[in-house]
Order: C-alpha cells, then sequence, then structure tokens
C-alpha cells in the first residue's frame, strides 16, 4: 500500500518561447483557459488529489504565478463594496484553507530533472507530485487523483502514459513494460527516434514519485540537450523498485503548442457555465458561413 502524496511539485521556470511575444512580460503558465490560467487548473487538480503542499519551482519573470495565489486585499475590499459575492468567492477559493504555497528559484535552466531536484528541501523523504502545467488533462476525478489511487492499490512511481503516433516518439520519454504485468516500466527512454522507441507508449505530464528519485537526479549528471533529465532518472530508479505506467482516463491537450491551446480554449468553454451555450451557437454560425 502506497502512501498518502501530500506535496505536489509545479516546474513553471521556463519562458515559453512558442507563445511569444504573449509570454514576454507573462508566464505561460499564467496564460487562460476561459477564465482561469493554466497554473490554476494545475494547482486545483494537485488539491483535488489531496496535495496540501504545492512547491513552485520558478525562475526570472515569474512573479505573476506568486500574485495569484497570494491574497490581494485591495481586490477583495473592491468586490465586497459592489456587492460581486460570486467574483470574490473565486479569488478567495484559489487556495483553500490548509494548503501552503512555496516557491524554489531554479537558478540556471539545466532541465526538468533539475527543477524536480530544486524541490527537494519542501519535499521531503516522502512520495510527491510532479504536475506540467502544460498538459492540461480534463478528467473525472483529476489525472493526479487518479494516480493516487493506483498508487495506493500497489505502492510504488506511477507516470502517465498514453499512446502516440510511433512518428511522434522523438518528442517524448517511451516507456516498456513488463510483458506478464502490462503496468510495470522495464525500459524508460528519452525522446527516441521512432525506429528506436520500445513502444508507442508516451510518458506525459504528471507523475507520482517516490523519494528515492532525487538521489538518482544527484547522480545522473547531464543528459540530452546538456540538461538534467528525469526521464533518466526515473531510468535508474525502476532498476531498484517499481515504476508504473497509468493510461489515465480523460483528454490531454498540449498547451504547449498554439493548436493544443486553442482546442482546450474550445472545449473548455464550450464547457463552462456562462459561455456553453452561446459558444456553441457561434461556432454553429462560423461553420454555417
Amino acid at each position: 500500500m502506497g502512501q498518502k502524496v501530500r506535496a505536489a511539485v509545479f516546474p513553471v521556470a521556463g519562458r515559453g518561447t512558442r507563445f511569444l511575444p504573449a509570454t514576454k512580460a507573462s508566464p505561460k503558465e499564467m496564460l487562460p483557459i476561459v477564465d482561469k490560467p493554466l497554473i490554476q487548473y494545475a494547482v486545483e487538480e494537485a488539491i483535488e488529489a489531496g496535495a496540501t503542499k504545492l512547491v513552485f519551482v520558478t525562475g526570472s519573470s515569474k512573479r505573476a504565478i506568486e500574485d495569484h495565489f497570494d491574497t490581494d486585499t485591495q481586490l477583495e475590499q473592491a468586490l465586497i463594496e459592489s456587492g460581486k459575492d460570486e467574483l470574490l468567492a473565486s479569488i478567495r477559493g484559489i487556495v483553500p484553507p490548509g494548503v501552503a504555497c512555496i516557491y524554489i528559484r531554479q537558478g540556471e535552466p539545466l532541465g526538468l530533472g533539475h527543477a524536480v531536484l530544486c524541490a527537494r528541501p519542501a519535499v521531503g523523504n516522502e512520495p510527491f507530485f510532479v504536475h506540467l502545467a502544460d498538459d492540461l488533462i480534463a478528467g473525472r476525478p483529476g489525472c493526479l487523483a487518479q494516480m493516487a489511487a493506483e498508487h495506493a492499490r500497489h505502492g510504488g512511481s506511477v507516470v502517465a502514459v498514453e499512446t502516440v503516433p510511433q512518428e511522434n516518439t522523438s518528442s517524448y520519454g517511451i516507456v516498456a513494460v513488463d510483458a506478464s504485468d502490462q503496468e510495470r516500466i522495464t525500459e524508460i527512454v528519452e525522446k527516441p527516434a521512432p525506429e528506436d522507441a520500445p513502444s508507442d507508449s508516451a510518458v506525459v505530464g504528471r507523475y507520482l514519485l517516490a523519494p528515492e528519485i532525487f538521489g538518482k537526479l544527484e547522480k545522473i549528471g547531464q543528459g540530452a540537450g546538456g540538461e538534467i533529465q528525469l526521464t533518466d532518472g526515473i531510468a535508474e530508479l525502476l532498476l531498484e523498485e517499481s515504476v508504473y505506467a497509468y493510461s489515465f482516463d480523460g483528454v490531454r491537450y498540449d498547451c504547449g503548442s498554439k493548436l493544443g491551446y486553442l482546442q482546450a480554449t474550445v472545449a473548455y468553454g464550450l464547457e463552462h457555465p456562462d459561455t456553453g451555450a452561446a459558444f456553441r451557437q457561434h461556432l454553429r454560425d462560423l461553420l454555417d458561413e
């Protein structure tokens, strides 16, 4: 049986160059999907999964993320005075009582593995989530809650996977699983060429990791692209303990790409209680033109 997972790590130090000029002065994690930024969806998913310690690994120009999760007394007072109770509740409830936000600066952009390693002092010696906000996953319950249930069932580390076209394997970490246990990972490779990929099962932006990963990340050094790769750390970890691949129930939108971001905006806009019906009609009208 796995431990309860209390900490969630959000690596948010990247510059978001694919969305320039929008991300020149604002973090890519603050890009909105309808009326909430990507990082808020990430935080809500982690809290739903039981996380009470939110660890943001940040870089320069990321102050907007800290401000978003901080209390804005002037804004709250203005909403109180104007009687906008629903909006007041929406900003007061972003971080519920009993949940702590911790911010750690990643001094150099040395890769995802390095960002996770930076979170070690805040996480301590317990299992933890890693959530990449670029990957927005619509699921009920959320992907992290599903993974926490999987971890509670058999322990070990858990990584979220989905099937990708064989020609796209060079964009992902790719896993192979045990023939007798279709969940236990036997191999994980960072961005292999299609002809070298062990499968078409790709790791996406959700991880539930044992604290032993920190020691592996300290030792492996730089890998592909001159960075400390989280995939390489997981490869070392699975030599000593079980790491499981989890095919989540939900739809993933790659909001690190412009097309994925637009797809997510449309999907969430259609489901939004304030905009759904009118937006659906608008799209129908466009298609009829």
